[in-house]
């Protein structure tokens, strides 16, 4: 048989009722407060802070030490003679210091060339030229053989060291073409003479080039 609570001893059915009397009062005393005590002094708090100072520091700049110098090179060692090696020299056997001696004669005087250099411009006022043209070139020219079996054409360019007398001292080759057409070329250069180059009206060594073409009829 199951048992039954009474009403009274029954707290649940009654906790609404008890909440919200109790709400009722409190507001109501709230509300008693707020009209009876309207001017209340509220404590004014003060934050004080603390203010932290920071103090800057120079840094110093990194200095570059200067170096020790590198400690000398250990001399080389040299080998002294040994004192046996060493001979004791007498002088009064070898040299008599009563006698007059002579001193030695000078060495002969270098022989130095009465003729210097000459020089050979290459630019002057008025160039040397072929005396009779290049005709004169073309009659002392002989075409090597091997140059007309091969078929060599072609021009080669000379260069001839004239003299103040218009003589050829010296030639070379510029521009050649081979076959013996080169030396062929020199040889007829040497063989003609020229009118002297001037400067300031007075004959000088010039050097010219003189083109010699080969051509097969």
């Amino acid at each position: 048989m199951a048992v039954e609570k009474t009403p009274k001893a029954d707290l649940r059915a009654k906790a609404r009722r008890y909440f919200e009397v109790s709400l009722i009062i409190s507001l109501l005393l709230i509300t008693a407060a707020f009209a009876f005590f309207p001017d209340i002094d509220r404590e004014q708090v003060v934050i004080e802070a603390s203010q932290e100072t920071v103090k800057v520091e120079d840094i110093e700049n990194t200095r570059q030490e200067n170096r020790p110098p590198p400690p000398p090179r250990p001399p080389i060692p040299i080998e002294a003679p040994s004192a046996d090696a060493i001979e004791d020299i007498d002088i009064s056997s070898e040299i008599d210091l009563g006698v007059q001696m002579e001193a030695p004669s000078a060495p002969p005087p270098q022989q130095q060339d009465d003729e210097e250099e000459e020089i050979y411009f290459e630019v002057v006022e008025d160039p040397p030229t072929i005396i009779g043209g290049m005709n004169s070139v073309r009659e002392n020219l002989v075409y090597p053989d091997l140059a007309i079996r091969a078929g060599v054409e072609g021009t080669v360019i000379v260069l001839a060291y004239v003299n103040k007398d218009g003589v050829v001292t010296a030639t070379e080759v510029l521009r050649g073409i081979g076959g013996g057409c080169d030396e062929a070329a020199m040889e007829a250069v040497k063989k003609v003479r020229f009118n002297p180059g001037m400067q300031r009206g007075k004959p000088v060594n010039v050097k010219v080039s003189v083109p010699v073409r080969f051509r097969l009829n």
